[in-house]
C-alpha cells in the first residue's frame, strides 16, 4: 500500500484529492497539510511514500517545503501547479521533486502519476522536458555539473533521459536491452548523487548536453 500526503491551501482541494486517493486500492491517504510547513512536519511524523505538494501555499511554499523533506526523508515529492511553466517549477525540480502535474489533471492520470512516482520513476514528459529546457535558458547560468567519470555510454543515456525519453525508448534508439538501460541510469543516479530521473534531466541541461536550440525531443 503506498502512503499519501496532501498539501494544498485549499481545503476543498485537499478533501477532493483524499477521496480520490483512498478510493484507489493501492493507496492511502495518512495526512492533509494547508501550507508547506505542515507538510514538512506531518511528513517527518508519518514518512509518506508520496507527498503531493501545491506549489504555492501560505506561511512556507511548496518549493522549500520540497527540499526540506527530500533533504531528510525518503518520500518522493509530486508538485501540483496551476501552470505547467510555473516558475516554481524548476526550483522545485531542483529542491528534489521527482514531477509536476497541473492541478486540472484528470482523476485517472493523476491517481497513475501517483504510482508512477511512488515506483521511483520521474514524471516529465517529452513534451513538458522540451518547455522546461526553453524556461531555463532565460534563468541566470548555473553552475555546470562535471561529467568527469562519466563513460560515453552513460554519457548518450543521461542526455537521452534528459529529452524525456524512457528506459524503453532508450534502449530502442541505443540498440541496448532494457535492463543495461536501467544499469546505466542507475550509475547516472549514483555518481551525480540525485534521487531520480527528474534530477537527471536537471543535470543534463546544467551539464550542457541539452540546450533549446540542440537536439530535438
Amino acid at each position: 500500500m503506498t502512503s499519501v500526503l496532501v498539501a494544498d491551501d485549499q481545503a476543498l482541494l485537499r478533501g477532493s484529492f483524499r477521496t480520490l486517493i483512498d478510493n484507489d486500492p493501492g493507496l492511502v491517504t495518512v495526512g492533509e497539510a494547508e501550507n508547506g510547513d505542515e507538510a514538512v512536519e506531518l511528513a517527518r511524523r508519518r514518512r509518506p511514500d508520496v507527498v503531493l505538494m501545491d506549489i504555492r501555499m501560505p506561511v512556507l511554499d511548496g518549493v522549500e517545503a520540497t527540499r526540506r523533506i527530500c533533504a531528510e526523508l525518503s518520500s518522493k515529492v509530486l508538485v501540483l501547479t496551476m501552470f505547467d511553466l510555473d516558475q516554481y517549477v524548476y526550483a522545485a525540480l531542483r529542491a528534489g521533486a521527482s514531477g509536476f502535474l497541473l492541478k486540472d489533471t484528470p482523476p485517472a492520470e493523476l491517481l497513475a502519476a501517483i504510482h508512477v512516482v511512488a515506483g521511483g520513476e520521474a514524471l516529465l514528459s517529452p513534451s513538458v522536458t522540451r518547455r522546461l529546457i526553453e524556461e531555463f535558458s532565460r534563468l541566470p547560468e548555473p553552475s555546470r555539473p562535471s561529467l568527469t567519470g562519466v563513460t560515453e555510454r552513460e554519457v548518450e543515456v543521461l542526455r537521452l533521459v534528459g529529452r524525456g525519453q524512457s528506459n524503453a525508448e532508450i534502449a530502442g534508439r541505443l540498440h541496448l536491452g532494457i535492463g543495461t538501460v536501467k544499469t546505466h541510469v542507475s550509475h547516472l543516479l549514483a555518481k551525480f548523487a540525485v534521487r531520480d530521473r527528474a534530477q537527471l534531466v536537471v543535470v543534463a541541461y546544467e551539464s550542457g548536453l541539452i540546450t533549446p536550440n540542440v537536439g530535438s525531443v
